[in-house]
């Protein structure tokens, strides 16, 4: 299944729960925000099952964000890429990026 394939059975999915049909947008970035909680959990255990699975929790959670901002998972992509693509900086030594 290609990307756009997953996204869209991705948004079926969440349609059919309703979640983009009486969500609410705060709702659904707190689950964002939990989510993202177990990544940081996750990546201090260094289990890396948790780790795929939170990286898609939070993909979907932000899929079910665009649905109920009337956007898209690509715009806002494309729309952050062409914000970092000619950022200039470098990692410092304990991996932070520092833009110059």
């Amino acid at each position: 299944m290609d990307i756009n394939e997953l996204i869209s059975q991705i948004e079926i999915w969440g349609k059919d729960r309703k979640i983009t049909i009486n969500g609410n947008p705060m709702t659904q970035a707190i689950k964002t925000l939990e989510e993202t909680h177990e990544l940081l959990e996750a990546i201090n255990r260094n289990d890396q099952h948790e780790i795929r699975d939170a990286i898609g929790d939070i993909i979907v959670t932000l899929i079910m964000q665009c649905k109920l901002q009337k956007m898209n998972i690509e715009d806002c992509s494309f729309f952050s890429y062409q914000e970092i693509k000619d950022r200039k900086g470098e990692l410092n030594e304990v991996g932070d990026f520092i833009k110059k």
